[in-house]
């Protein structure tokens, strides 16, 4: 197995909570470019009042995502903002320091 360099470092990640409240939801999956917006890859999970949350590991970037609850698309109402995509909707953005 080669030897890492000195110049070889792995770029740092930090755990990124989503959160979103549905709490009649069936489903909650989060999708985003930084997991090629699958669908189903990152499921959610439902506490007892009915928020949904996942942590994911992200470098430090600027990233688009949204909501797919039941099959449709929805925003976050705590994002940081929202850009245009298109579909003629709006993606959210979180950024990553």
């Amino acid at each position: 197995m080669p030897k890492k360099s000195a110049g070889q470092t792995r770029p740092k990640t930090k755990r990124v909570r989503f959160e979103f409240h549905a709490p009649h939801a069936d489903k909650v999956t989060l999708a985003g470019d930084f997991n090629s917006w699958d669908c189903s890859s990152l499921p959610m999970k439902r506490d007892k009042t009915g928020t949904w949350k996942i942590g994911i590991s992200l470098a430090p970037g600027r990233y688009e995502y949204r909501f797919l609850v039941d099959g449709a698309w929805e925003d976050d109402p705590n994002a940081e903002e929202t850009v245009g995509n298109p579909f003629g909707d709006q993606n959210c953005v979180k950024v990553v320091d």
